[in-house]
C-alpha cells in the first residue's frame, strides 16, 4: 500500500519537528522536510510579518482567487520580496532551505542559473505566502515570482501532486530564444520528448501532430468525455512506451523523491500513461526545423504542458481525480 506524504511525515522525525518548530538549531538535520522548515519559518515571524504573508487555508485573493490553487508564469502571491528588509537574514535562509529541499540537489545549480537569468538571483522579485497553520493538517508554503510557482503542503491537499499546480520556465534570449535554446536549463526535457517523436511511424506522427498550441495556461482537467488531442499513449510500441517512461523520469528529475512518488501515484490512480495522450504542436516551431518547441502530455487528471516558443514556460497540474479544480 502506497503511503501518502502525510503518512510519511507522521512516521518520521520530521513530523515531530513540524509539530514543535521551537527546537534548537543543533537538533535540525538534513533529514528535515521542506514542510518542517516551513513550520520553523512560520514560527519565526513577527505579528506584523504574519499580517502580510500569512493567510487562512481557504483565503481568496482579490485578484488571484483561491490562493492555495493558484498558478501563474509571472506573479507574486504577496508583496514583500524574499531578498530585502522584510525578512531577517535567518528567515531568508529558511526560505532558501525550503527551496533546496523541494528541488533535487543535482538541480540546485540549474535553478540558480535560471533565477539569475530571469530575476537577478534567488529571492529577487520572489515572494512567499504561508497558507493555513503548521501542524493543523491544512498548511502550504508557496513561493512565487517570474518563471516560478513552487509549493509544498505535507499532503494537506490529499488529491494533488506537488501540493497543487506548479510552474517553471527560463528565458536566455531576451524574450525570444534561438532554435537550439542554448543555455536553457529546461530545454533538454523537450529534446527528450522529441526523441519519442523521432521513434514514431507515419501514422503515429499524424495522430500526434496538432495544428495549434492551446493557451498555455489551459491546464484545467477536462470534463468526462472530452478527450484531448494527440496520439493515445496506448498506441505506442513497447520500445516507444519505454522511451516515454524515460521522458517522464526526465520531467520529474528536478524534484524531491516524495513528490516524484506522488506524481506516479496520482498517475496510477487514473490509469497510468496509457490513459494519456502525447501532442506536438506544429505552430511556433522556432527555425522551422521540425524539433517541436511546444508539446504536451495529458491524461484525465495529468497535464504537463511544455511551451518552448518564444522561450520556455512549463505548466504542471497533476491529481488523482479530474474533479480537482484548477486556478490558472
Amino acid at each position: 500500500m502506497r503511503l501518502s506524504r502525510r503518512d510519511l511525515l507522521r512516521t518520521s522525525a520530521a513530523a515531530a519537528l513540524l509539530r514543535n518548530p521551537f527546537v534548537s538549531a543543533a537538533e535540525h538535520t538534513t533529514t528535515d522536510s521542506a514542510e518542517t522548515v516551513a513550520g520553523r519559518l512560520h514560527a519565526s515571524l513577527s505579528p506584523d510579518q504574519r499580517s502580510k504573508i500569512c493567510v487562512p487555508w481557504d483565503y481568496v485573493h482579490p485578484r488571484f482567487g483561491l490562493l492555495r490553487t493558484r498558478v501563474g508564469n509571472n506573479w507574486n502571491a504577496t508583496t514583500p520580496a524574499v531578498k530585502g528588509d522584510f525578512f531577517s537574514k535567518e528567515q531568508q535562509q529558511l526560505v532558501r532551505e525550503i527551496f533546496e529541499r523541494l528541488i533535487h540537489p543535482d538541480w540546485h545549480a540549474r535553478f540558480d542559473r535560471q533565477l539569475e537569468d530571469d530575476t537577478g538571483g534567488f529571492g529577487h522579485g520572489q515572494s512567499v505566502a504561508l497558507i493555513g497553520e503548521p501542524g493543523s493538517g491544512t498548511f502550504q508554503f508557496l513561493l512565487t515570482g517570474r518563471h516560478m510557482t513552487l509549493r509544498c503542503d505535507g499532503d494537506s491537499a490529499e488529491h494533488v501532486a506537488f501540493g497543487g499546480p506548479i510552474f517553471y520556465g527560463h528565458d536566455t534570449g531576451g524574450g525570444t530564444e534561438a532554435k537550439d535554446h542554448e543555455g536553457n536549463v529546461f530545454w533538454p526535457q523537450a529534446v527528450a520528448a522529441n526523441g519519442v517523436f523521432a521513434m514514431l511511424d507515419g501514422r503515429q506522427r499524424d495522430l500526434a501532430m496538432v495544428a495549434k498550441t492551446p493557451p498555455e495556461n489551459a491546464i484545467a482537467f477536462r470534463r468526462s468525455g472530452q478527450e484531448p488531442l494527440g496520439m493515445p499513449v496506448s498506441e505506442l510500441s513497447p520500445d516507444q512506451r519505454a522511451e516515454l517512461e524515460r521522458v517522464l523520469g526526465v520531467l520529474l528529475e528536478p524534484y524531491r523523491t516524495v513528490d516524484r512518488d506522488e506524481v506516479r501515484g496520482c498517475l496510477t490512480a487514473q490509469g497510468g500513461l496509457d490513459r494519456c495522450r502525447l501532442a506536438f504542436y506544429r505552430d511556433d516551431d522556432i527555425g522551422n526545423d521540425g524539433v517541436w518547441d511546444n508539446w504536451r502530455l495529458e491524461g484525465p487528471a495529468f497535464v504537463w504542458h511544455f511551451r518552448g516558443s518564444p522561450h520556455v514556460h512549463v505548466w504542471v497540474n497533476i491529481a488523482d481525480s479530474p474533479a480537482v479544480p484548477t486556478n490558472a
